[in-house]
């Protein structure tokens, strides 16, 4: 899989995935954003857009479990925009509360296709000028303690990719997502995307990832450790769940700093960036783990950036974070 690379100012990049087939190229653009980390900034962002809308709004939510946004996108619906929700069927216990008060206050609301196991994707449309797309999920009572990213995208091409998938998945047909720009879908072409960015990997590679389970991303970032590339992991692991798989990576040269309070700051978010601080840097911001059901079965979307702005943010985060988090060795 070859990912194509337009940075400011300089040729196109492609960063190839030998021997991985199918996913085509994802060209990385050079001004993205805002992007809005969390908990720092705030829901703000959300509120905001969803204030702003005049026509529609479009949101596919894997939980939703936040009354503000709820009242929000009632008085919207309210004042004539046209407000239609797709809700993870499997988190009916998070979903259902909300599912019920938005059909009661005017908007359209369904629940997942069943073509998917997980509807996993955190995205709102406003008026089909902006997306925001998301780490996190609209579940307020995790808004104070978890790290999680939300970009904002404006791009035409996106926006019609996005809108498309999301009027099939809607009325449950289905349909061959397009990469717009700069999209990365789950179960189309992700783990491809991915290993795109793994093995184009020059110098190094920051990744926070909740969740661990994909051999072949694992592979590849132990691949990446052996030929030179400083690879850092930034993750959840409560419970101890991923205690085997971090070990095998910091075996192979990973360097892992993890999480693990069930109360506490929590890694929710899902980045991989490559090559920070040279002119092939780029990074991949979404809604898809490195798990199997992620990346084949569920319905998922994230997008890949190379504006310096969004790129210099998540490093500075990123160091922070790593400092803090507990050492495997």
């Amino acid at each position: 899989m070859a990912a194509a690379l337009a940075v400011a100012g300089c040729k196109p990049l492609t960063l190839t995935a030998p021997g991985h087939a199918g996913g085509g190229k994802i060209k990385a653009a050079a001004q993205s954003g805002p992007l809005f980390t969390e908990p720092g900034a705030g829901f703000s962002p959300v509120y905001r857009l969803i204030g702003h809308a005049r026509h529609y709004i479009d949101i596919t939510m894997y939980e939703f479990s936040d009354t503000a946004a709820e009242h929000d996108l009632a008085a919207a619906a309210r004042r004539g925009v046209r407000v239609k929700v797709i809700l993870d069927r499997q988190e009916k216990s998070t979903n259902d509360a909300a599912y019920h008060y938005l059909a009661a206050h005017g908007a359209k609301v369904t629940w997942s296709s069943p073509a998917f196991e997980y509807t996993h994707q955190k995205t709102i449309v406003i008026d089909g000028k902006t997306a925001l797309i998301m780490t996190a999920n609209l579940t307020s009572r995790y808004y104070a303690t978890s790290r999680d990213f939300l970009i904002e995208d404006t791009k035409h091409a996106d926006l019609k990719a996005i809108t498309a998938v999301f009027s099939a998945d809607f009325a449950h047909r289905s349909t061959q997502p397009s990469d717009g720009r700069d999209l990365v879908w789950s179960p189309t072409n992700s783990q491809p995307a991915l290993l795109g960015l793994i093995d184009g990997a020059k110098k190094t590679l920051l990744i926070y990832s909740e969740e661990m389970g994909d051999t072949t991303i694992e592979d590849a970032l132990i691949k990446a450790a052996q030929r030179g590339v400083s690879v850092k992991v930034c993750g959840e692991n409560t419970g101890g769940e991923y205690d085997s798989a971090f070990a095998r990576l910091a075996r192979a040269g990973v360097k892992i700093s993890y999480y693990s309070s069930s109360t506490g700051f929590y890694i929710h978010g899902k980045v991989v960036e490559a090559d920070y601080g040279t002119n092939r840097a780029v990074a991949f911001i979404g809604s898809e783990n490195f798990s199997s059901t992620s990346l084949h079965r569920n319905r998922e979307l994230g997008l890949v950036t190379a504006d310096p702005t969004v790129l210099a943010s998540i490093a500075r985060t990123f160091r922070g974070d790593f400092s803090r988090g507990t050492r495997v060795h």
